[in-house]
């Protein structure tokens, strides 16, 4: 079988699970985000992954091979792996050229092979032009890029990137995350990439294993970890959300100051939890058409966002909830609204 597996995967620190029964299948080509936040097991994972770290239990198989168990560990260099860190790690006594060209060299391949694969990757990264460059005289988004370009020249079977744009400021981490998904696109390495960045792994990753305390609490494409999120971890890290809790009663399931019909709702447990993000409740002065949820209130806080308004609207029950709206859709703080979201969009959560 092509591909990574983690197969109940788990790695203990003395008494501490920092890993825990880790299930994973990755497909050829897929891009693969670990994400979640710091101390929650993504790194300790892709450091099981690469080697530098032996499992306390379960396996690692890339490809149908056995790489790694409690009882034998292939070491990194026998992976057929490349890693990329946060720091960059290129050699700043190396043009770009060379930066890249070094795992080639290791291999020993002739000086015109060499030669080739070296210049196609730099110019599939879009360095052509500075291959005499050295690392000092480069800017950190151009240095990311040798660092992808020295990994992927290689031809890997797996790429394995270590929040590797944590070091750049806000708009080059904005940029390198489309030319990630660029690159990988391109030559559809297998890749797992960890980061606590929620938009870096919303813009990259075919799918997202959302991690907290060492366990997968979700493991879904981009679109269905935000819009159905399955737990009240992941509806509250991934983006904004408003979160209510509700009570089965006779008439429904009752939340503070409205009931909804219990129909809507799964399983059989007293307490129902649900999500509901701000962009899916829809503000009118008039009373909306029917709706799951409609609700009447006041507009108590506001502030513009250029793109959006962020509007708090608290019920006359007392509940506040966010809502994102479109720039011309102006309401004053103190005005009388309604608040209505369609059926999908309340969203049962566990």
């Amino acid at each position: 079988m092509k591909g990574l597996v983690l197969k109940d995967l788990g790695r203990r620190f003395g008494a501490v699970d920092a890993v825990k029964d880790v299930n994973i299948e990755l497909q050829p080509g897929e891009f693969l985000s670990l994400l979640g936040p710091s101390g929650c097991g993504k790194t300790t994972t892709l450091r099981m992954i690469a080697g530098f770290l032996a499992p306390t239990s379960g396996s690692i198989i890339l490809d149908g091979v056995e790489v790694s168990s409690p009882q034998n560990s292939l070491p990194p260099e026998k992976r057929g792996m490349s890693m990329i860190f946060q720091s960059y790690a290129i050699w700043p006594n190396m043009t770009v050229a060379q930066n890249v060209a070094f795992g080639l060299n290791l291999r020993k391949l002739d000086r015109a092979e060499v030669k080739r694969r070296t210049g196609e990757m730099l110019e599939a990264v879009r360095l052509n032009m500075l291959a005499d460059r050295y690392p000092s005289e480069l800017s950190g988004g151009q240095q990311q890029r040798v660092a992808l370009a020295r990994a992927l020249v290689i031809r890997p079977k797996l790429l394995l990137l270590d929040e590797p744009l944590s070091n750049l400021d806000a708009s080059l981490r904005e940029d390198m995350r489309f030319e990630i998904k660029r690159i990988h696109d391109e030559f559809r390495i297998t890749s797992v990439y960890v980061t606590h960045d929620q938009s870096e792994a919303m813009v990259t990753s075919d799918r997202i294993a959302v991690i907290n305390h060492g366990r997968v609490e979700q493991i879904d494409t981009p679109y269905e970890i935000y819009t159905r999120p399955k737990t009240r971890f992941v509806a509250g890290f991934i983006g904004r959300t408003n979160q209510l809790t509700g009570r089965r009663g006779a008439a429904g399931v009752d939340f503070t100051g409205f009931t909804l019909p219990d129909a809507l709702f799964t399983g059989a447990d007293t307490e129902v939890f649900v999500s509901i993000r701000p962009q899916s409740l829809h503000l009118s002065v008039e009373e909306p058409a029917e709706n799951a949820l409609k609700l009447p209130g006041r507009i108590t806080a506001r502030a513009f966002l250029g793109e959006t308004w962020d509007y708090v609207f608290a019920t006359e029950a007392g509940l506040e909830m966010r809502v994102v709206a479109r720039p011309h859709e102006i309401y004053e703080v103190g005005a009388p609204v309604w608040a209505a979201a369609a059926r999908d969009q309340v969203v049962q959560i566990r």
